[in-house]
């Protein structure tokens, strides 16, 4: 890959090309050091295969002192002012200010030869201080599989975080493991007792499916907001045609193959192949909005594009007797009339999506479902008082 690098900056100049050397300082608590060596060294080797540094992004809990920096400076060849420092921070939003404030964006946009003209991150400004002002507190239970590896679920929290920001809310995350809710004998009300909302997220394999199914029916049946994430909504669907439509063989095919009530199955064109590698539905797809339901006041669109990455689908052979039962299939992609959004008439907030709305979400802009889901649990948690 180095020497791919290498043959670009050759091909195509420095005024094309932008080398960013990232390093970490170490330092000494005991002496109040920072330790240049270790940067010196891999400054050194990339030297070796024919690449130098145009900026030294450093990571270190402390700034550098001027001393340190004229030393990086001289042993790197790079100019002092391209020696960014990325101290610790205790906000994350505050890194691209602390860049900002270095003029990070100015170097590379000379390196361009491009224009240089004034940033206004005023929006940015505010999302930090709302994030460190956070008036108000609620928790949400995520029920999943992987909860002992929290980052496995990284983008779920964090979209969770964006639509708190909103509302000027702290999320905290009851993380819930769904294995935990198959044990005979588990309180559902004892482990939710505190929580707003329910989420379930997506996953795969057949562990843990009947504890997100206790969860989904918890929140069903106790008129608790409800999101389900991909397999959520899956989840979700099982739950409802088991429980409200009394067929209790319902379940998906990637749990049970030869299940009698396949509410979940493989879409008509995959079922004949044997090797399944390749086959996930990956990528944007199309969605129609159908209007007068809580998802279209949630996007206020008619039309939405949104990313998948999955392979089972809900089995339109049980649309209508879902639909008579009060399940609304209110979001379908019309060209291939697949179901991607699933709510309940008469419920608070229950909505469910076969896609992932969390990679589309954003700390000033979090995704409308998220933002739908965490209002609902603000105005539940409110008439629970």
């Amino acid at each position: 890959m180095m020497e791919s690098l290498r043959q670009f900056r050759s091909e195509q100049g420095s005024e094309n090309t932008l080398f960013v050397h990232t390093t970490l300082i170490p330092y000494l608590f005991g002496s109040n050091e920072l330790k240049t060596k270790p940067t010196q060294n891999s400054i050194i080797e990339l030297r070796r295969l024919g690449i130098q540094p145009d900026i030294l992004v450093t990571r270190a809990p402390v700034p550098l002192t001027a001393h340190v920096k004229e030393k990086l400076a001289l042993f790197g060849s790079i100019p002092p002012t391209n020696i960014i420092e990325a101290i610790d921070v205790q906000n994350i939003y505050q890194i691209p200010i602390n860049f900002h404030e270095q003029h990070i964006e100015d170097i590379i946009l000379k390196q361009f030869n491009l224009k240089v003209t004034k940033s206004n991150l005023d929006y940015w400004y505010n999302l930090i201080d709302t994030v460190n002002n956070l008036k108000d507190e609620i928790e949400i239970a995520l029920v999943g599989k992987y909860t002992e590896l929290e980052d496995a679920y990284l983008s779920v929290k964090e979209a969770l975080k964006h639509a708190g920001y909103k509302y000027n809310t702290k999320i905290k995350i009851n993380w819930v493991n769904s294995e935990s809710l198959e044990k005979e004998k588990v309180n559902l009300k004892e482990i939710f007792k505190n929580s707003k909302g329910i989420l379930v997220p997506g996953g795969f394999g057949s562990r843990g499916i009947e504890g997100k199914i206790k969860a989904a029916n918890y929140a069903r049946v106790n008129n608790i907001p409800y999101l389900g994430i991909c397999l959520g909504m899956q989840i979700a669907v099982i739950e409802f045609t088991r429980n409200v439509c009394k067929l209790p063989d319902a379940t998906s095919r990637e749990f049970n193959p030869t299940t009698p009530e396949p509410i979940i199955d493989l879409m008509a064109d995959q079922k004949s192949i044997v090797n399944m590698g390749g086959t996930l539905r990956l990528g944007n797809y199309e969605c129609t909005i159908t209007k007068g339901t809580k998802t279209y006041e949630a996007y206020q669109q008619d039309t939405i594009l949104e990313r998948h990455r999955h392979r089972y689908e809900f089995n339109n052979k049980y649309k209508e007797l879902l639909t008579q039962k009060g399940m609304v299939f209110s979001g379908i992609n019309t060209p291939s009339n697949l179901v991607e959004i699933i709510e309940l008439k008469d419920h608070p907030h229950f909505i469910a999506c076969q896609f992932h709305p969390e990679f589309k979400s954003r700390p000033t802009k979090p995704h409308p479902l998220f933002d739908s889901f965490i209002n609902a649990s603000i105005k539940y948690a409110k008439s629970q008082k």
